[in-house]
């Protein structure tokens, strides 16, 4: 009797860890239940996703079944087959049937060998923005530069002579389109400046120095003799030709190209034949070459059939930014290509910024988000 109580006692204890191991297998097939935030913000949960996921297949370059997801207007339309979101109902949703597996139809999205399927709370987190409305803020959409109107792109035309209440005041077309924006705010010109006070900003402007004495002596001899607009008109002709206008003026271009005398960074060791492209850009000035000349012996002035020394100096615009001397004493063998391709992204942002209106060094690691560059 004592064997048989024993056999049951064996056969109950087997019965009830059988059945604790099957439910513990049960308990191990069920999904742990997903963890979502309280509020689904479509910039900081759904964009990166499709971003990560989608924008390959149905971005800015391609639209396969004619589905576009970077875009508000485009992802709320939907593609060939119809509206993939449906706000406030998931269930309907053919995105979320696609990126889940559950269309019998279609294969998942993204497809196996286009990449890794969604994780089970990244597709919670769809559902549950669909199902509240998926609200899209507006001004979160990439610019699509197909949309955009790049002032650098742009033809240069010549625009019309707006008219103006006051045609006295005008003497040139620069005058009507300064008083046609103050009439149109209903303000006045100011009155005339005073002739000696026009001296002194036209020196200031043009040389960035006052006026001599001399020059005022003259300027006022020559107004006693001569009418004021013609006197004033020979006054700037004089300041032009002078060689301290391309001194002043080619300031602004050399700060534009990042020119310095010395290397900058810790040790900012001397350039020490940088003088020669700078006096190279006061020449140009003074001389008033063509811009269009002005820009090719800058970008090629070696490669020009009538290449001379004053052309190769202008390609000095390439070696006059900043340069670490100290890292460049110590760069390893196995960085010269790293260090060489930083001097030349130094080249090419600065040609683009200059000659092209673009910040074009983003490119190196971004797709340009308002400009069309990859």
């Amino acid at each position: 009797m004592l064997v048989a109580v024993r056999g049951k006692l064996r056969h109950l204890v087997g019965a009830f860890l059988g059945a604790g191991w099957a439910c513990g297998l049960l308990a191990a097939d069920q999904p742990k239940p997903v963890q979502l935030p309280t509020k689904i913000d479509f910039v900081s949960h759904i964009q990166p996703l499709l971003r990560k996921h989608c924008y390959q297949c149905h971005g800015r370059n391609v639209q396969e079944a004619g589905l576009r997801l970077d875009l508000k207007r485009q992802a709320l339309t939907g593609g060939e087959h119809g509206p993939v979101i449906r706000p406030g109902r998931s269930d309907r949703s053919l995105l979320v049937a696609r990126i889940s597996g559950a269309s019998p139809q279609a294969p998942r999205m993204p497809p196996p060998d286009e990449g890794p399927a969604l994780s089970p709370r990244q597709i919670a987190l769809v559902r549950a923005w669909i199902d509240a409305g998926a609200v899209w803020p507006a001004g979160v959409d990439p610019v699509d530069p197909a949309a955009t109107k790049l002032w650098s792109f742009e033809a240069v035309r010549r625009p019309a002579v707006p008219r103006v209440k006051q045609q006295a005041w005008v003497r040139n077309p620069i005058d009507a389109f300064v008083l046609a924006r103050l009439e149109s705010s209903g303000m006045a010109p100011a009155p005339a400046a005073d002739p000696l006070v026009l001296i002194r900003r036209a020196t200031f402007d043009l040389h960035g120095l006052p006026p001599t004495l001399e020059d005022l002596d003259r300027f006022a001899t020559d107004r006693a003799q001569r009418a004021d607009d013609v006197v004033y008109q020979e006054l700037v002709s004089r300041l032009l030709a002078s060689p301290h206008y391309g001194e002043r003026w080619a300031r602004h271009w050399l700060d534009l190209v990042r020119y310095a005398d010395s290397n900058g960074y810790e040790v900012d060791g001397e350039k020490p034949m940088a003088w020669k492209y700078r006096d190279y850009v006061i020449r140009a000035l003074n001389r008033d070459l063509p811009y269009d000349r002005f820009v090719l012996e800058q970008l090629a002035g070696d490669e020009l059939a009538n290449a001379d020394s004053e052309t190769v100096i202008a390609t000095g615009f390439y070696r006059v930014g900043p340069w670490d001397a100290e890292r460049g004493a110590s760069v390893q063998p196995s960085e010269m290509v790293a260090e060489t391709f930083n001097e030349l992204d130094d080249m090419v942002s600065t040609t683009s910024q200059v000659f092209l209106g673009l910040t074009l060094g983003c490119a190196r690691c971004h797709d340009h988000k308002f400009d069309p560059l990859s």
